[in-house]
């Protein structure tokens, strides 16, 4: 992990509150999550690692290269998306006709959403107290 990482080619994704910056390095699959093994930092759930490997398994070369993630913010769904995003964008930056490949499964867009904010004088973002006629 102490090798230096050119500037292009790191894949940024985002996802809610979660930043991952996500490196690709010639290997056999292995995931590692801030320096922590990808199937340990993610509770050995198959359905984010599954995530984080759909990019890879659409082009046929999920186990062809090391994916190293350095992740900030929110918990593992996000996380897990933002690695996903991160891998994608990377893929396309390698090889522009990858784009063209993980465009329609919807693997390059961002989802957007994120959690409203709390607003003043109501209990939740938009949960008011009840309200009385009399």
């Amino acid at each position: 992990m102490n090798t230096v990482f050119q500037k292009e080619k790191i894949g940024l994704g985002k996802r809610k509150r979660a930043v991952a910056r996500v490196f690709l390095v010639p290997g056999d699959g292995k995931v590692i999550i801030n320096k922590v093994s990808g199937e340990k930092y993610l509770q050995y759930n198959t359905n984010y690692l599954n995530a984080i490997f759909s990019p890879l398994e659409k082009l046929n070369l999920k186990n062809q290269f090391d994916i190293i993630a350095i992740v900030n913010g929110g918990g593992l769904t996000g996380q897990a998306d933002a690695i996903k995003l991160g891998v994608a964008r990377l893929l396309c930056k390698m090889e522009n006709e990858n784009r063209l490949v993980l465009k329609p499964f919807g693997l390059l867009s961002r989802d957007a959403r994120i959690k409203e904010r709390k607003k003043y004088g109501l209990r939740k973002a938009r949960k008011a107290s009840q309200y009385s006629k009399r």
